[in-house]
């Protein structure tokens, strides 16, 4: 290992327990998008900053699965504001109304993001959970010990965080959101075992015409036929 790749998966793992902690304050929604994205890129730095070959190739997929997810997740954001006229987390969770009736399209392809995120089939893409033949272990190729027990912290930080991103569409009563998390958990758990891997190219070019067409037309509803802007 390289030193380098010490600084980028701390920076992972601290990117990520900063924007679990945005969730649970009740901060600001686009500020954890953007604290996503940079933990997601501190990951890749990680992947390119040894010689190992695997490690690239695992780093370039972890790079088409942000493509992948990260418009969603802004689309998303987008939606928050035009529904509620605020990026805040805690007038979500006072807001009578759940955000699941008039964003459904939206968690359609939140539920996708989720799949992308726990890095399971369809999507094991870059770190290869199924697929060792192919780039061994992907981009965590080259940690081991410690390092190796840090990103998988922070992997399982960022399923929580996205598990509760998925409860705040029905924020109030939060036990509902909590439901509707855990059985969207489970699902993950049935594709993974009944899907067999797409490649990178399949991700992305479903996420953006199925994730991104959905994330759009629920945008333009709130603009177009709500007037909320």
């Amino acid at each position: 290992m390289s030193k380098m790749q010490f600084v980028w998966i701390y920076a992972y793992l601290v990117l990520m327990i900063e924007s679990l902690l945005c969730l649970v304050l009740q901060s600001d929604f686009l500020v954890l998008v953007f604290l996503m994205g940079f933990a997601g890129v501190s990951l890749v730095l990680g992947g390119f900053s040894t010689k190992s070959p695997y490690s690239h190739f695992g780093a370039n997929r972890e790079l088409l699965q942000i493509l992948a997810y990260e418009p969603v997740l802004l689309l998303l954001a987008i939606a928050i504001y035009a529904q509620n006229g605020t990026f805040l987390i805690s007038e979500i969770v006072i807001h009578e109304q759940p955000l699941l009736l008039p964003l459904w399209p939206l968690f359609i392809a939140v539920l996708y993001v989720l799949t992308i995120k726990m890095r399971k089939s369809p999507f094991d893409i870059s770190t290869s959970h199924h697929a060792h033949q192919e780039i061994v272990k992907g981009i965590t190729t080259e940690y081991s010990g410690p390092f190796l027990a840090l990103y998988h912290l922070a992997e399982w930080y960022e399923i929580v965080l996205m598990l509760g991103v998925i409860a705040l569409f029905w924020a109030n009563p939060l036990w509902i959101g909590l439901l509707i998390a855990f059985a969207a958990f489970l699902l993950e758990l049935v594709v993974d075992n009944i899907a067999a891997r797409m490649t990178a190219r399949w991700m992305v070019r479903l996420s953006w015409s199925v994730g991104l067409t959905l994330g759009i037309l629920n945008v333009a509803y709130l603009y177009i036929i709500k007037g909320v802007f």
